[in-house]
């Protein structure tokens, strides 16, 4: 339907993955940390077999990159990486499905959305997740239509490398089951499957283990994190949560996508449809559900729009929507190029949270000397100060925030003389745990269109 001038749709396709990673490579140098990034890269220099908040896929990745570079455009390697392998394998299982002129505008179409664009910017355990989410949806489709040993064994591999990645992978085993049982119970009797099954169970057994030795820390912290106690309902918040799906994804992409899915019923007309349909609808409804009772993040449902990608460049193609796929896509990279100006040149209005933090670090590096101790009043404050600083030393959090990794490593002396970076007046709270508390310095940014935020640096001693 739209393929790049004089190119095959597959040569076109690599084009555009190489083009972007590339392009972004060169985007993120320009960009500061997020904090949760910092975080992530500190777990880096910290290697277990699991962490508080996720599983350590993430950990492993950013080691890896850590070797090519620590600057923020390195940092972001797992996420260039992880999103340019998604979409070749994107394209391979849209030509092993349909064919290639499908395949490239699926291509298109996942490479043309904010969500895969905010994806190849920020590094969150997404990232990986979208990675071995994809390679696992290739393999599955290729066991369970071709039914090779080979395909078996590696679908198994990339599920238990998805459960390292993050918890939500967990979703893929209905996505599997919910097929088998509806459409191959044969399946179920293929000593294939229960391999695969015993690979999967064997690759994330370490990040079991740990959990296992810390009381199941990390799965009560998500199970809380994402759920509620009152099970009270909140209709306008799920609306809002599937509201921001015609956002993430473009609002006609996903109406397009939506609509086909409900109305024409498309999981009922053939076994690949069937498998694709699975793929977007089980991950959209269980967070729908859950968004009755909790806000739900945007990107939790970013998974389900590797198999929407595809499905949705088989609607345009055989329904032949030539205007509306160029209107969507008109439409789609509007908000792209939207996002990305803003990331870059408006930082403090899109993502103010990002803003300010390498400044306010640089200018406690001034007062820092040999003996200190370095704390952040939040988790991410922390990191910021660990990754920022010469030689990244190791950092922790004061006065207390939110549960972290950093609790979990804590010794009981981990109070010290020391500097504070904080981002709210700390000076009474501190107050509480040290003698001396002196305001040394306040760093005042920008917020939002006109609003203003202010750092505060703090030396502290004398520990009560």
């Amino acid at each position: 339907m739209l393929e790049l001038l004089h190119k095959t749709p597959k040569k076109s396709a690599y084009a555009i993955i190489v083009f972007l990673a590339v392009f972004s490579t060169i985007y993120n140098s320009y960009l500061p940390l997020h904090g949760d990034e910092a975080y992530y890269w500190m777990w880096s220099h910290h290697l277990q077999t699991g962490y508080y908040d996720h599983p350590p896929m993430i950990a492993y990745m950013l080691y890896l990159t850590n070797f090519i570079s620590q600057s923020e455009w390195g940092v972001r390697l797992t996420n260039v990486i992880s999103m340019s392998i998604a979409a070749l394998y994107i394209f391979k299982l849209a030509s092993e499905m349909f064919d290639e002129e499908i395949a490239l505008n699926s291509i298109i179409i996942f490479t043309s959305v904010i969500l895969v664009h905010a994806g190849y910017i920020i590094t969150t355990p997404d990232s990986p997740l979208i990675l071995f989410f994809t390679l696992a949806l290739y393999y599955s489709y290729k066991a369970l239509f071709h039914g090779r040993r080979k395909d078996y064994l590696l679908t198994g591999i990339m599920l238990g490398l998805m459960m390292l990645s993050k918890y939500t992978a967990i979703l893929f085993v209905p996505i599997i089951l919910l097929f088998i049982l509806v459409k191959r119970r044969d399946i179920l009797l293929n000593p294939n499957f229960y391999l695969a099954s015993l690979l999967t169970i064997l690759i994330i057994s370490p990040m079991l283990f740990w959990n296992y030795q810390h009381d199941w820390i990390s799965f009560t912290f998500q199970l809380e994190h994402g759920s509620t106690k009152s099970f009270e309902i909140y209709p306008g918040m799920m609306l809002e949560f599937f509201a921001g799906q015609f956002g993430i994804f473009s609002p006609v992409f996903t109406a397009v996508l939506f609509y086909y899915l409900v109305k024409e019923k498309l999981f009922v007309r053939d076994d690949k449809l069937f498998f694709l349909s699975l793929s977007v609808a089980v991950i959209l409804l269980f967070f729908l559900y859950k968004g009755l009772y909790t806000r739900m993040a945007l990107n939790y449902t970013a998974p389900a729009y590797v198999g929407g990608a595809i499905l949705s460049a088989y609607i345009f193609t055989h329904y032949r929507l030539v205007k509306t796929f160029k209107i969507a896509l008109m439409i789609a990279i509007t908000f792209t190029l939207m996002g990305r100006i803003g990331f870059m040149f408006y930082l403090e209005v899109v993502q103010d949270r990002m803003y300010g933090n390498k400044e306010a670090v640089k200018l406690l590096q001034k007062y820092v000397k040999e003996e200190d101790r370095l704390y952040g009043d939040h988790l991410t404050m922390a990191a910021y100060l660990k990754y920022y600083l010469k030689g990244h030393p190791d950092t922790d959090v004061v006065p207390q925030s939110r549960f972290s990794q950093y609790d979990m490593w804590r010794k009981d002396d981990y109070l010290q003389d020391g500097l504070v970076l904080t981002r709210d007046p700390e000076h009474i709270r501190l107050s509480e745990l040290y003698k001396e508390v002196k305001l040394l310095e306040t760093l005042t940014v920008k917020k939002g269109l006109h609003g203003e935020k202010t750092l505060y640096i703090y030396r502290v001693g004398d520990v009560k």
